[in-house]
């Protein structure tokens, strides 16, 4: 990601996220940025037509095309943390210097990005290395998607920046002397844990001895196994970080409330460590769940590693756990992204296609379907505006929410069209669905006398062996019927008033 100075500050303020979205985006707990890619899209189309077949071989033979991609690249948005991480005041500051933000490492690891693109993917990372303003090196981990209903054009790309500096400084560190590793140890960044596993092996060769082959399914049928495993594990030391991500004053108090940080998601994860190590597998990484002392939930990446010369008897074994909370967030957001509306906080056609290929292959039948269109976005947009139309889109998000309970799904599938699938459900339930939005409509209408929200519906009802595609078609017909059923009596009602005054 080398993003170009030109033009980035113009449309910084198109790429503006709604309502609670921009707050998200501002207050995000990781770096984020809101790109437009859609030039470096422009620059494959065109090497695609000139037979480019290799992006990897092409830019490696033609260097000065890596930085060609990279000005094309355009900074729409970035947040608080985004400009705190880099030493900038504000946005202007950080895009007329970000040839002091992208320099040196970076054009090896931005070929593997545009790769991923070029590939065909709609997310792409990497692990490379910034900049601050100050000259500071940051290791990132660097985590992009291209936001939904950008997919064609790449102009809007979301980033998610996790700083790793001090993981990575730590680990480039670890070469050091003994002497030093010790004083890291104590000091390093990551919390560091010094396990006694001997125990833990005694029992796993005893459950060997009795002829047990599969601890998989041993632990299946003696689930109480586990926890014995977890008893016999013996904490030699913990370093000072450790104490400050469980929040605890000191070691005694940390060993004393084990239990109450391993707890609920993290015995199926150690049953898995287990497995691994009876596999013969004795350096491991995995994602898990531990609690701090105050009940704060922490997501960890843990590393386990049996010392070198302690692989007969497991005494001594090192754990690393790298806080990465910050960054399950901003997956869970690209995630929220991905499949929902940014303005109604509906679903979007994405997971409405994806639910409807997961109806068609698992049920529950019948599966009814509601299709609604908002009248008059149109003329609200070209009458008030567009925020008086995106007014009425909100509001029409709002009603279907509130009626649409699950199984059922609502989703925002057009720029004025909405869908409602409904599971195990006969036509007659979803009339009445189609009746209570009606009301809802009606009361809605009541606190916004100015711009009344109308919606024109169809409904249809799967039939046994019928396509949910044929399902959705119906409802769509029945849905226009009632469209221009709406104009035509719109049309009679001006008409008549027209006369009226004419009279």
């Amino acid at each position: 990601m080398t993003p170009s100075q030109p033009d980035a500050l113009q449309t910084a303020a198109a790429a503006t996220l709604p309502g609670a979205d921009a707050s998200i985006f501002e207050l995000a707990p990781v770096s984020l940025w809101l790109e437009d890619y859609s030039g470096v899209k422009a620059l494959f189309d065109g090497w695609r037509r000139a037979g480019v077949t290799s992006l990897r071989d092409h830019l490696n033979g033609h260097p000065e095309r890596v930085k060609e991609c990279a000005s094309r690249i355009r900074v729409l948005q970035v947040n608080r943390k985004t400009l705190n991480l880099f030493g900038a005041k504000d946005l202007e500051h950080l895009v007329s210097n970000l040839d002091r933000v992208f320099r040196d490492d970076m054009l090896t690891t931005h070929i593997d990005e545009l790769v991923q693109l070029w590939d065909g993917n709609n997310e792409f990372s990497s692990n490379t290395v910034n900049y601050s303003l100050s000259g500071e090196r940051l290791d990132i981990h660097l985590k992009a998607t291209i936001l939904p209903g950008h997919e064609q054009d790449w102009t809007r790309v979301l980033l998610a920046i996790e700083d790793i500096t001090d993981r990575e400084t730590a680990r480039r560190r670890l070469v050091g002397s003994e002497s030093y590793a010790r004083g890291l140890f104590a000091h390093s960044p990551v919390s560091l844990w010094v396990q006694d596993f001997s125990g833990v092996k005694s029992l796993i060769d005893e459950v060997r001895e009795q002829g047990i082959t599969d601890l998989r399914v041993f632990t299946d049928v003696h689930e109480e196994f586990v926890q014995r495993c977890i008893s016999e594990i013996r904490i030699i030391d913990v370093n000072r970080h450790t104490l400050e991500l469980f929040g605890a004053p000191d070691k005694e108090t940390l060993y004393r409330n084990i239990p109450s940080i391993l707890r609920d998601e993290m015995e199926p994860c150690f049953r898995e460590q287990l497995i691994d190590l009876w596999d013969g597998k004795l350096f491991q990484q995995r994602e898990v769940v531990n609690y701090a002392l105050d009940g704060t939930k922490l997501n960890l990446l843990l590393q386990f590693s049996v010392f070198p010369d302690r692989e007969k008897d497991w005494s001594l074994v090192q754990v690393a756990l790298t806080d990465i909370t910050a960054r399950k967030k901003a997956e869970a957001y690209l995630e929220y992204l991905g499949s929902h509306d940014a303005l109604t906080k509906l679903c979007n056609r994405t997971f409405f296609v994806d639910e409807l290929n997961r109806l068609e292959r698992k049920g529950p039948w019948p599966v009814t379907v509601l299709m609604a269109d908002l009248n008059g976005l149109k003329a609200a947009n070209d009458e008030l505006g567009h925020a008086a139309g995106d007014s009425l889109l909100r509001r029409a998000g709002e009603v279907l929410n509130s009626t649409v309970e699950k199984p059922a799904r609502v989703a925002r599938i057009g720029g004025d069209e909405f869908a409602v699938i409904m599971p195990n459900v006969e036509r007659a339930e979803g009339e009445a669905m189609m009746k209570v939005i009606l009301d809802l409509v009606a009361i809605n209408n009541e606190f916004y006398t100015d711009l009344p929200l109308s919606l024109s519906m169809g409904i249809a009802t799967s039939q046994p062996g019928e396509r949910l595609e044929a399902v959705v078609k119906r409802a769509d017909l029945e849905m226009l019927a009632a469209k221009r059923e709406h104009y035509e009596r719109k049309d009679i009602e001006r008409r008549t008033l027209a006369a009226k005054k004419a009279g």
